[in-house]
Order: structure tokens, then C-alpha cells, then sequence
């Protein structure tokens, strides 16, 4: 059935899902608060700045007013980075109708509050429909409809398969899953340890220290996941060891590319600005250092990318302070 859907936030994924959703002929409406690239956007049908060559499709509208986007839509569907969907949820909440799906396709825990997204939409918009789109799923490669499969999250299951529906292609493959706040770590807290391999990357360490960082890290993710309310099977499946492998390994991952400058001696805040876009896992070790020493779960990987993104120990000896750690069986429980 062809749906009026709304995409706030015109970066990379979002431009990529409106290409996806308006090939499939639903009526998508794509909003950016850059006028001028929304302009851009509109006169050259291509998103020059975030995914250059990618042309929209003709059933896909660029929106000069928030209010004119958001008019009869279906969906709402949030692309913003995790330190704005706030804003954007508050600004846009006004003219979103009650039987609206809103949901998010962003990865990330909001930095002050501690809080995923699925949280923060809950007192946006209370006893509304909500679902989550997470996985391995870089936007220059969905953009030009190369194969991905990814997973779509809600409490309730019918409003699952509906996104799931909503999506699905021959080429944009969609699985369902109930546990919306393990999807919603697990796509975050892989930003980290994507940080963490590239560090490792920039240093020349090679692959046996990546595959290290990357399963280490994954029990990281786990306990964490875990401990805040998730699956732990949720955290083996797309939204954790798949999303994992895919920002830990790709030249696309922005999170990787920055930790890669890191490790090769770049101050951390010249690093992110080079990257040109968000590096959201910058934020994210701040926020899951913190709810680990609240929740008092052992994540020494995390700890130690968080003191060298604060300047706190170099690069070089977080390695030698992981690499010596105290003795350990490798199957302990997840949660020590």
C-alpha cells in the first residue's frame, strides 16, 4: 500500500531511505533544517554534500517548511544525529497527526540524559506508536541499492512488521524484533569499539588486534546491553555483532576513519573536525563510560578510548594497559 512518509533529516541515511522508500513509490517528503542544501537538493534531485550521485527519485519531494512535510503523514521517520532528535522531536511534534508511526533511524544515547531514543520519543510523544531501524547498513551502499538486510524494533509487533513492510525490497531486506532497547544499544555502542579498531587500524597494529578489539568489544556491548534491559541474543544478531563487524571494517564508517587519525597522532578534536560529519561514537563512549560506572559493569575497552578521547592517556599506553591486564578465563559470565 503506497504511504505518505515523512524523513526529518536530509544527511547520508536519510537522503539513502528516501531513495529507497520512493523506489518502492511511497509518496516520501525528505526535510533538513540547511535550507540551502535542501535547495541544492531540489534544484539538482542528488544530495551533493552527504550522497553525491545518488539521484532521487521522482516520488520523493524536498520540503522547504517543516510543517508543509509533515502534513497527512503516515510515518515520521527521525534522521538526525542522537544529540538532536530531541529538538527535532519537540519542533516537529506540533504537526505530526496522533496516528502517526514515529520512527527512528539513528544510532546513539543522548549524552546528558543517559537515555536511548526510544526513551526520549516516550515523552515526546506519549502512548504513540514507535519503532527503530538498525544493522550493517552504510548509506552509500543502500543509496545505490546494493544488498543489505537490517532490523526493525517495536514493543509491538504488528507496528514492526508494518515498518518491516514499509522497507522491504528486493534488495533492502528486513527483519522484525520486539526488544527495542537492544536494537537501539546495540547500534550505538558499536560506535565505540568502531573508534577503538580504528585507533588500533591508525596505529598499525593489524589484524589480529582488530579481531580482538572487535570481540572483546562485542562482550562489552553485551554486558551493558544486558545490564540497561536487553536481549542478549539481540546483541549476536544484525543491530549488534552485524553492525559491529560492518563499522569496524568499512572505509565508509566515519567512526572508524576518525579513530584511524587518532591513532595515527591527531589530536581528538582535530580528528572528529576533519571527519566533516558527526562522529556519534565520540559521544556515545562518554555516555556508556558513565552508565558503566553507574550500573558498575567492567568495560575496560570503553574506559580506556574514553581517556584518550578526553586527553587523559595516549593511545599507546591504552593498548599497553589492556594488553596487561589481570588474568582472565575467556567464557566468564557476561556481567562480571
Amino acid at each position: 500500500m503506497k504511504q505518505k512518509i515523512t524523513l526529518i533529516g536530509a544527511g547520508s541515511w536519510g537522503t539513502a531511505l528516501a531513495v529507497t522508500l520512493g523506489g518502492k513509490g511511497h509518496e516520501a517528503a525528505i526535510w533538513d533544517i540547511d535550507r540551502k542544501m535542501m535547495e541544492g537538493m531540489d534544484a539538482k534531485r542528488e544530495n551533493e554534500k552527504y550522497l553525491p550521485g545518488v539521484k532521487l527519485p521522482d516520488s520523493v519531494s524536498v520540503a522547504f517548511e517543516l510543517s508543509e512535510a509533515l502534513y497527512g503523514a503516515d510515518t515520521v521517520i527521525f534522521a538526525v544525529p542522537a544529540q538532536h532528535f530531541r529538538s527535532a522531536a519537540q519542533n516537529a511534534a506540533p504537526y505530526i497527526g496522533r496516528e502517526a508511526l514515529i520512527m527512528n533511524v539513528a544510532k546513539g544515547i543522548e549524552k546528558d540524559s543517559l537515555r536511548t531514543i526510544s526513551r526520549i520519543a516516550a515523552e515526546i510523544f506519549p502512548d504513540r506508536r514507535f519503532a527503530a531501524l538498525s544493522g550493517p547498513s552504510h548509506a552509500e551502499e543502500v543509496g545505490i541499492a546494493l544488498p543489505t538486510t537490517v532490523v526493525a524494533a517495536s514493543e509491538d509487533m504488528e507496528v514492526a512488521e508494518y515498518a518491516q513492510d514499509l522497507f522491504m525490497t528486493s534488495r533492502f531486506r528486513v527483519y522484525t524484533n520486539n526488544d527495542v532497547i537492544g536494537v537501539e544499544l546495540g547500534g550505538a555502542l558499536k560506535n565505540i569499539i568502531a573508534l577503538g579498531a580504528g585507533i588500533s587500524d591508525g596505529m598499525g597494529f593489524g589484524d589480529n588486534a582488530k579481531a580482538a578489539m572487535m570481540t572483546r568489544g562485542m562482550i562489552e556491548i553485551a554486558r551493558l546491553g544486558e545490564k540497561l534491559g536487553g536481549h542478549r541474543e539481540t546483541f549476536f544478531g544484525l543491530a549488534g555483532i552485524g553492525d559491529l563487524i560492518v563499522t569496524c571494517t568499512s572505509e565508509h564508517s566515519r567512526n572508524r576513519r576518525c579513530g584511524i587519525l587518532i591513532g595515527q597522532g591527531v589530536p581528538p578534536d582535530e580528528a572528529v573536525s576533519s571527519i566533516g560529519m558527526v562522529v556519534e561514537g565520540v559521544y556515545t563512549t562518554e555516555a556508556a563510560y558513565r552508565l558503566a560506572q553507574e550500573n558498575g559493569i567492567e568495560m575496560p575497552i570503553t574506559e580506556h578510548i574514553y581517556k584518550v578521547l578526553n586527553g587523559e592517556i595516549e593511545a599507546k599506553d591504552a593498548v599497553s594497559a589492556l594488553m596487561t591486564r589481570q588474568k582472565r578465563h575467556e567464557t566468564e559470565e557476561l556481567l562480571r
